[in-house]
């Protein structure tokens, strides 16, 4: 490179923020980032205080925390041993699993300090992410606006409001840290900084696997702030009073492999335990080309959501048709024309890595692995929209400069923009605060919402709001005709009304013709408690049997044999399938009904311990004895 170019190179990155030298000076700015990071931890803070009034979830909270006796029994040897090697919940993520055990431990089942929790963790990563763009691109003032709307952009009140969703501010926390260290170590390579680098890679790979796309963004990074890829480097580290050297393409992908060895083998097992789960949905289910129309609209989707934040919701449900043509053309040249924007604007080199960030971020949750039944999910946004605000940020200061428009004039609708930002996060908090009214809110801004339906009928009749219950799971049929949950939940519903007959109609055709053998064994164990309710006592083992032979880690089939066990007066037989029970599926119920049968079989010591142990970890201990005499009393 010519000096000539070299001076104009420099002239171009030329940053007031870090042209200073003197100790003093250097001193003042100090205290000038802490005095911002003190004020964004501030506004986290004020904007998600709704959440200490938010409870637990009927949506994960209950078998992430409150019914899983793993968690609520606090950071033991047993629970870090079953988190490094369960695949509870389709999901291989162990770190995750001990920051619940260790709030647990710090807070019991107090939700207040669960949600707390979360909250300190997105401040931690907003003051990450201004301190790791200011340390990268030394610009202030830019690296404070994006941590803003990172802040308080209403789309990520779904990763920090709700408590089962802990792994996915965990799992960015340990990212930014990686990308922290990962400046670190190419303004002075070494082996040590390197390994700063991968191990808090790990550790956000242990806490949830979104971030499996580390290694590329890191090329990204390399192109733009660090600019090792290309002929500015050197001056780009003087600019920046760094060393960053310029390496070769080449290089610069091998440095990565050690990491992407890390992500591939992320990917196994997270594959082997969405397997194992039953999470990853086939292609008869979804097909191919409707997965690839989702991913195409659910870009431009997410577009529209970090522009336009409203009707954000936990659960946008897939379309089990294809979309119109006219969609999936209009996305595919809305995107083909950005993509070519971005690529055109050389000297603008951040709109490329911003845009590629969050095309590339999303890749592993954008739907081509199917797992669950949603289209997209605001929970997703959360590392990818950083690409975004990153090219709104630079694009808007840099056409201001070159328009000569001052930075004061752009004080008022930044400021303007976060407050409208921060009201509607305030109010995105409140629709979590119960299993209701964040289910209703699903209804109400979404359509054809078949899980929604069913979910919210399962909670009314968890109330003993039966009739409203009814209403949902026919509203879920409307939708999906024959649907095995709502199938199943309308059976629940004819129980309840004390209609057996037609209960044990709804539970046979789910028996009987359910897609899937462990929906099969769901029916089947539904029908031998209504058996066992009618006095049918053969019919029930019959169907308890069943189900247990379609999936033998049916824990409701084998309470139900031991309940028959126990009316026949065989305590040993009941005690075996309660304790089977129990360990293949740990649950109140399970313990409080354990517990009776060793009481009655006169081993009181153990029987007691179990009254013990309930009493103190237990949550919900009073629906869980009332669940387990209507079990004892076979309603």
């Amino acid at each position: 490179m010519s000096s000539s170019s070299s001076a104009a190179v420099a002239k171009r990155l030329e940053r007031p923020e870090v042209s200073a030298s003197s100790s003093k000076l250097f001193q003042s700015s100090t205290k000038r980032t802490l005095v911002w990071c003190l004020l964004l931890t501030v506004v986290v803070l004020v904007f998600y205080n709704p959440v200490i009034h938010n409870g637990f979830l009927n949506y994960d909270d209950d078998q992430y925390i409150t019914q899983n006796p793993h968690v609520w029994a606090g950071l033991t040897w047993a629970t870090v041993k079953w988190a490094f090697t369960t695949y509870h919940l389709a999901n291989w993520h162990p770190l995750t699993w001990l920051s619940h055990a260790l709030d647990c431990e710090l807070f019991g089942l107090n939700p207040v300090g669960h949600h707390y929790v979360n909250v300190l963790l997105h401040a931690a990563n907003v003051v990450l992410l201004f301190l790791l763009l200011q340390s990268a691109t030394g610009y202030r003032w830019r690296s404070l606006m994006v941590a803003a709307l990172f802040a308080l952009h209403p789309i990520n009140v779904e990763s920090v409001a709700w408590a089962a969703e802990r792994k996915n501010v965990l799992s960015m926390m340990f990212f930014l840290l990686a990308l922290y260290a990962y400046v670190w170590y190419t303004r002075r390579p070494g082996i040590r900084r390197y390994a700063a680098v991968a191990c808090f890679f790990a550790l956000a790979l242990l806490s949830k696997p979104q971030v499996i796309a580390f290694p590329f963004l890191l090329l990204l990074w390399d192109y733009w702030p660090l600019c090792r890829i290309g002929a500015p480097a050197v001056v780009e580290a003087a600019a920046r009073g760094g060393n960053v050297p310029g390496l070769r393409g080449g290089w610069l992908v091998l440095e990565k492999a050690p990491l992407l060895l890390l992500s591939a083998a992320s990917a196994v097992v997270t594959m082997k335990a969405q397997k194992a789960g039953g999470a990853i949905q086939t292609f008869s289910h979804y097909s191919l080309l409707l997965r690839l129309e989702n991913a195409l609209i659910s870009y431009v989707r997410y577009l529209g959501k970090a522009l336009w934040p409203s009707k954000l919701v936990a659960l946008y449900p897939l379309p089990a048709r294809l979309y119109p043509a006219w969609q999936v053309g209009a996305a595919v040249v809305l995107l083909m024309l950005i993509t070519a924007w971005v690529i055109r604007a050389r000297d603008q080199r951040y709109l490329a890595v911003g845009w590629f960030w969050f095309l590339g971020s999303l890749v592993p949750m954008i739907g081509l692995v199917q797992v669950g039944s949603q289209a997209m999910a605001d929970r997703y946004a959360y590392i990818s929209f950083v690409g975004l605000f990153l090219m709104f940020t630079w694009g808007v200061a840099d056409w201001a400069k070159a328009h000569q428009i001052s930075a004061r004039w752009l004080a008022v609708p930044a400021i303007s923009c976060l407050l409208v930002l921060g009201t509607l996060t305030y109010r995105q908090v409140g629709y979590w605060h119960d299993g209701e009214s964040l289910w209703r809110h699903i209804v109400a801004f979404t359509e054809s919402n078949y899980h929604a339906q069913v979910t919210l009928g399962g909670l009314l009749l968890s109330q003993d709001r039966v009739e409203e219950a009814g209403a949902h799971y026919r509203a879920a049929l409307a939708i999906l005709p024959n649907g095995p949950t709502a199938t199943l939940g309308l059976g629940d519903y004819e129980d309840r009304r004390g209609n057996l007959p037609a209960a044990i109609e709804r539970y046979e055709m789910v028996a009987r013709r359910g897609a899937d053998v462990d929906t099969r064994a769901t029916g089947y164990d539904r029908l031998g408690f209504a058996y066992r309710q009618m006095g049918e006592t053969t019919k029930a083992k019959r169907c308890f049997e069943t189900a247990l032979q379609l999936a033998p880690d049916r824990a409701r089939a084998m309470t139900g044999l031991g309940l028959i066990a126990q009316e026949n007066g065989d305590l040993a037989e009941a005690i075996r399938q309660y304790s089977h029970a129990v360990a293949a599926e740990p649950t109140d119920v399970g313990y409080l009904v354990l517990a009776q049968a060793l009481h009655q079989a006169g081993r009181l010591d153990e029987a007691n311990a179990i009254y013990e142990r309930m009493a103190r970890l237990s949550p919900n201990l009073a629906e869980a004895q009332k669940a387990a005499q209507r079990y004892l009393v076979g309603k």
